[in-house]
């Protein structure tokens, strides 16, 4: 079995391969906090009641956009996997050249799910992931990295507007009934939820002009069922991909 993990800035997702198959996944907070050893009993048990046994996992690759995280993760993975990283950046095969000015620059993840698309989907493609940070990325026609956009994610600007606008309340995001809203909440919910589609979708027809219309859009991440809900300018919603990514690399590696 081969163990993945991605650590973003909310949160770290873990998933666990048997061959092909992606046997199961989990998700959990980031909290830069803990140490090795509470992730090492937090993912033990995680296993323990999957009826999984750590003994059985062969490697592990990780990405991360968290650099405190990454030598705490990597002590976790030595003392209770007794296995060295993968750790996606410099250095390692991606398969994918980069055309980015500074090839360092680029976010661990945002290389992962152009690999993962790439492969899955094809390219040219608009890979979307609703994150902390909501991230753009475009794959050209020959499978190079393009770049792409970086804007602030939907939790981090709902929260800024509560924590800005003395009248305004911290909302729960639903997709609403209308664009008109009757109060405050409703307004607030219409104003982000269409306002990130207007968004969405605006970034995504331009990127397509300018690497090519019949690009495929793949969006991930936690709020891109709700979003891409309202829009049909995404082809598919993936939550996965991060994780086949991390997958496709270390076999690119071995």
């Amino acid at each position: 079995m081969i163990l993945v993990i991605d650590v973003g800035n909310t949160n770290i997702v873990l998933g666990v391969f048997d061959g092909d198959d992606l046997v199961t996944s989990w998700r959990t907070g980031t909290d830069r906090r803990r140490t090795a050893d509470d992730l090492g009993v937090f993912v033990r048990n995680l296993f323990y009641f999957q009826g999984l046994d750590l003994v059985d996992v062969e490697a592990i690759v990780m990405s991360s956009v968290v650099p405190p995280m990454t030598p705490v993760i990597c002590e976790m993975c030595s003392r209770y996997f007794r296995k060295v990283p993968l750790v996606v950046g410099p250095g390692v095969k991606t398969g994918m050249p980069i055309r980015y000015e500074n090839p360092r620059e680029v976010g661990a993840d945002r290389i992962v799910n152009a690999v993962s698309v790439a492969e899955r989907y094809g390219a040219p493609s608009v890979i979307v992931d609703f994150g902390t940070a909501i991230t753009f990325c475009a794959v050209s026609r020959s499978g190079e990295y393009l770049g792409g956009a970086i804007v602030p994610g939907i939790g981090v600007a709902t929260e800024a507007l509560f924590e800005k606008a003395a009248k305004l309340p911290r909302i729960e995001l639903l997709k609403p009934g209308q664009v008109i809203g009757k109060n405050t909440v409703a307004s607030m919910q219409s104003g982000i939820y269409y306002g990130f589609i207007g968004q969405l979708e605006g970034i995504v027809q331009r990127i397509k002009t300018e690497i090519g219309g019949d690009a495929v859009v793949v969006a991930t991440g936690g709020m891109a069922e709700l979003i891409c809900s309202g829009t049909k300018c995404v082809d598919h919603i993936d939550p996965d991909i991060t994780l086949w990514g991390l997958k496709l690399i270390y076999e690119r590696n071995r």
